[in-house]
Order: C-alpha cells, then sequence, then structure tokens
C-alpha cells in the first residue's frame, strides 16, 4: 500500500508544504512570537519529521538519533501553548496545504488531519512542563486509519489485553 507520504507528493512536497506554512508563521500575529528564534531551517527539520511519521525515509531518525522522537517532543517544554495558539496552527498548515495543492481527497485528508490533529495536542500538552518528559517511545508511525493509533503495532491486541486482564 502508498505510504502517506509517498500518496502527498513525497519530500518535495512537505518541503514546499512547510516552507509555505512557516512563511505564514513568521507574519502570523497569534503564533509569530512562538516562532521569533525559530532556526532558518527549522522548516526542513518539520518536513524530515512529518515525513518520517507518514511513511517515509527516517531522515529525521538518521538525524537526531535514536531519541528523536524526544528531541523532537522536548523542542515544545515551557513554550505554554494555547488551543487558540494550536488551533491556528493548524488552519495556516491545512491553507498551505491547499495552497501548494497536497492531495485533497477524502482518505489522505482524513489520516493527515488525524495525524496533526494527535500531534498539536500533545504538543500542547507537553508544552505546559518544563520536563523532564518521560520517553515517549519510538517515532510514531502514521497511517491510512489504523485502530489504535500511531502506536498500535506495539500495543497487545484486546484479546490479548483481556487475557492479561483474566490471569
Amino acid at each position: 500500500m502508498t505510504s502517506l507520504f509517498d500518496w502527498m507528493g513525497g519530500e518535495h512536497a512537505l518541503e514546499r508544504l512547510t516552507s509555505v506554512f512557516y512563511a505564514k508563521v513568521r507574519t502570523d500575529p497569534l503564533l509569530a512570537p512562538v516562532f521569533a528564534r525559530m532556526p532558518a531551517d527549522h522548516p526542513q527539520h518539520v518536513a524530515k519529521f512529518i515525513g518520517e511519521v507518514l511513511g517515509g525515509p527516517a531522515q529525521y531518525s538518521n538525524l537526531r538519533g535514536k531519541d528523536a522522537h524526544l528531541w523532537m517532543m522536548t523542542r515544545h517544554l515551557g513554550r505554554h501553548l494555547g488551543e487558540a495558539q494550536r488551533k491556528r496552527w493548524m488552519d495556516l498548515l491545512l491553507a498551505s496545504a491547499d495552497e501548494i495543492g497536497i492531495p485533497a481527497d477524502p482518505e489522505f485528508r482524513s489520516a493527515f488531519v488525524g495525524y496533526l490533529e494527535w500531534g498539536t495536542r500533545i504538543a500542547v500538552q507537553v508544552s505546559q512542563t518544563d520536563g523532564p518528559l518521560p520517553d515517549p517511545g519510538p517515532m510514531p508511525h502514521w497511517g491510512w486509519g489504523e485502530t489504535g493509533g500511531p502506536y498500535s503495532a506495539a500495543r497487545p491486541s484486546s484479546q490479548e489485553d483481556s487475557q492479561t486482564k483474566k490471569e
């Protein structure tokens, strides 16, 4: 089955998306203060992270090592992000996706938006603390709609879970 990464156009599409998106962020009254010290290569790093999550090559993990997911999460510590900022981030990203022609078919957009909702809500939660964070585990992997979310392969099935509870 084709990955979400490939369906959306691969690395080129994600780099274009994050470039267009972060150009909007830099001038947005609600988000610009949060990203005021954003390094110039931030959009490329985010593209690599999202790309890996959506089934692309492990470029972000290769860059950050075995703790790549923890590294990304620690970038949000102490930022005290709010729901209004999260929603604006989502709105601008999805507007950018439409602007550059990221696929709009319902199956892809459902999966894509599902990941973005999940990820941005975790970012808001993590941002409320100064740390330390518990190990979040490996990089998440998001597909076309697996029940149980990105870590479902690591979780016991409900039958195994029921068996464990009986013992």
